[in-house]
């Protein structure tokens, strides 16, 4: 059972319709035209941990990412939700997407600007996992969408048409629609991307948020090997569709395994004020 980032109630007592927070990729396949690009891969997003996944672009990562949120066919192995082995692990794919919905939520890479729209409502499509049929927003998908805009740091444009927005802005609004979906699941595919420098560190330090305080179990695609160290629990690194290391940030980017997956020679260090890791690669014209 989990607690999510924003309900206030007491987590219900377990039975058919209790959220479970860990999310499970077993010996996953994926492919592309018929054409397997992840081979057998495992991953597990555990409560209360952040789990990146980093690699060249064509490795698989976001592919996995996709696959996890039900939005990529998987071809071989399967997905669970719960412990594994646990009395609360459930196949992912005999759920409804309502009941996925309310327990898994994605921000990917690509989403439309819809126009004629404002912020707060472009935030409440968060809230359709739980609407009703025709019914308004109830009171709790009120609350979930104002808290939603808070920790993304757009309300104060709650009323501003969303066709007038940057794209940095537009990418915390979208945020802002995911955590209001109120899930112990969160998935994000490069959610610092289009972002200036202070909102890229405001988005990994919800994410720590998120885990930290909330007991989240979140997944993320990331480029920026420095952002991935900063924010994760558990590393993975990927390489043409295989794990090529698996573990604490530590111990997966050494200069070792950076330069096998991204052939590219680098340097890696601690630094001595942060304590922590700082990667330098080695160009033809160093400074």
């Amino acid at each position: 059972m989990f607690t999510s980032p924003f309900r206030q109630a007491a987590a219900p007592v377990a039975g058919p319709d209790t959220p479970v927070a860990a999310l499970n990729g077993h010996d996953l396949v994926l492919s592309y035209g018929g054409k397997p690009v992840v081979h057998g891969v495992s991953i597990a997003l555990e409560p209360g941990r952040a789990t990146a996944l980093v690699g060249p672009n064509g490795s698989g990562k976001s592919t996995v990412l996709r696959a996890l949120s039900r939005l990529h066919r998987v071809d071989g192995g399967r997905m669970t939700l719960g412990a594994p082995g646990g009395a609360d692990e459930h196949d992912t794919s005999l759920l409804s997407a309502r009941r996925f919905a309310r327990e898994v939520t994605l921000f990917s890479q690509s989403r439309p600007a819809p126009q004629g729209l404002t912020v707060t409502e472009v935030v409440a499509f968060g809230r359709h996992p739980y609407r009703r049929g025709f019914a308004g927003p109830t009171a709790e998908d009120r609350s979930a969408v104002d808290r939603a805009m808070g920790v993304t740091g757009v309300r104060d444009m709650a009323d501003r048409p969303v066709g007038e927005l940057s794209g940095g802005e537009m990418q915390r609004v979208w945020l802002a629609a995911c955590l209001a979906q109120d899930t112990g699941v969160v998935l994000l595919d490069e959610p610092t991307n289009h972002l200036d420098l202070r909102y890229q560190i405001e988005t990994l330090d919800l994410v720590r948020d998120l885990v930290e305080k909330h007991g989240i179990a979140v997944g993320i695609v990331l480029h920026d090997l420095d952002h991935a160290s900063r924010v994760a629990d558990t590393l993975v690194l990927m390489r043409s569709g295989h794990v090529h290391a698996v573990g604490a940030p530590a111990d997966v980017l050494t200069a070792q395994n950076i330069g096998e997956v991204y052939d590219i020679r680098v340097e890696v260090g601690i630094d001595p004020r942060t304590g922590r890791l700082r990667i330098d690669p080695i160009g033809r014209h160093p400074a």
